[in-house]
C-alpha cells in the first residue's frame, strides 16, 4: 500500500511576520505618495487649463469688443459717406449731365441702387440715374484708386449682363466722383470712358477734357 508524504510547513517566525508587515507598510506608503503626486499633477494641469481657458475667453471678449467698436465706426463711416453722396454729388447732378446732352429730368435717380439677377445681388451703384434710353451709374469715392476704376468697369459689365437677360437694351454709361483725384487715376478713369466728377471747394464739378466720348456698355 502506497503512502503519500505531506510536507509540513513551519509557522512563520515573528521576524518574518514583521518583515511582511514592514513591506506592506512600505508598499502602502509608496502607493500613497504616487497617488499624492498624481493628484498634485492633475491639480496643476487643471489650474493650467483653467488659466488658458480664462486667457482664451478674455482674448475672444477683447476681439468681440473690437469687432463691435469697428462695426460702429464702419456704420458711422457709411453714414458719413451717404452724406457725401447726398450733399455733394447728388444735388445738381441732373443739371450737370443735361449740359452734356443727357436728360435725366423726367427719369429716375436713386442712391445705393442694388442690381439683382434671379434674387442674387450682383452689383451696387452709389448713384443711379436713368431715362428711356440711358442708364448712368456713378461710383463715389473719397479718394479714387486704380482698383476703383477697374472695379467700376467690372460693375458695368455685370449690369450689362443683367439688362441683356431682361431684354433691356438701354445703353449704360459710367462716372466716377471723388473728393481726391490723383492725375493718374483721373487719366485712367477718362481712358476707361468714365465721366469724372471732382470736388471743387464745397461742390462737385465735371472734369471733362475736349473730345471726350463716354464708353457705352
Amino acid at each position: 500500500m502506497a503512502t503519500t508524504a505531506t510536507a509540513e510547513r513551519n509557522p512563520a517566525t515573528p521576524e518574518e511576520i514583521w518583515a511582511i508587515i514592514r513591506e506592506t507598510q512600505l508598499l502602502q506608503k509608496e502607493t500613497a505618495e504616487r497617488q499624492k503626486d498624481a493628484d498634485e499633477r492633475w491639480e496643476r494641469e487643471r489650474d493650467e487649463l483653467n488659466r488658458k481657458f480664462a486667457e482664451t475667453k478674455e482674448l475672444f471678449d477683447r476681439t468681440d469688443r473690437k469687432i463691435e467698436a469697428n462695426n460702429g465706426e464702419m456704420g458711422r463711416l457709411r453714414n458719413s459717406f451717404g452724406e457725401v453722396i447726398e450733399h455733394l454729388v447728388a444735388p445738381g447732378i441732373k443739371e450737370r449731365f443735361a449740359g452734356l446732352g443727357l436728360d435725366f429730368s423726367s427719369g429716375k435717380i436713386a442712391a445705393n441702387m442694388v442690381v439683382s439677377d434671379g434674387g442674387k445681388d450682383v452689383a451696387e451703384a452709389d448713384l443711379w440715374l436713368e431715362n428711356g434710353e440711358t442708364v448712368l451709374v456713378v461710383e463715389v469715392k473719397a479718394k479714387v484708386k486704380a482698383k476703383d476704376v477697374s472695379k467700376h468697369r467690372e460693375r458695368l459689365e455685370k449690369i450689362r449682363g443683367v439688362h441683356d437677360k431682361c431684354n433691356d437694351q438701354r445703353r449704360i454709361i459710367g462716372a466716377i466722383a471723388g473728393a481726391v483725384f490723383d492725375s493718374d487715376q483721373r487719366e485712367a478713369a477718362l481712358e476707361s470712358g468714365f465721366f469724372v466728377i471732382a470736388q471743387s471747394g464745397d461742390t462737385m464739378r465735371m472734369d471733362i477734357p475736349d473730345g471726350f466720348k463716354p464708353r457705352e456698355w
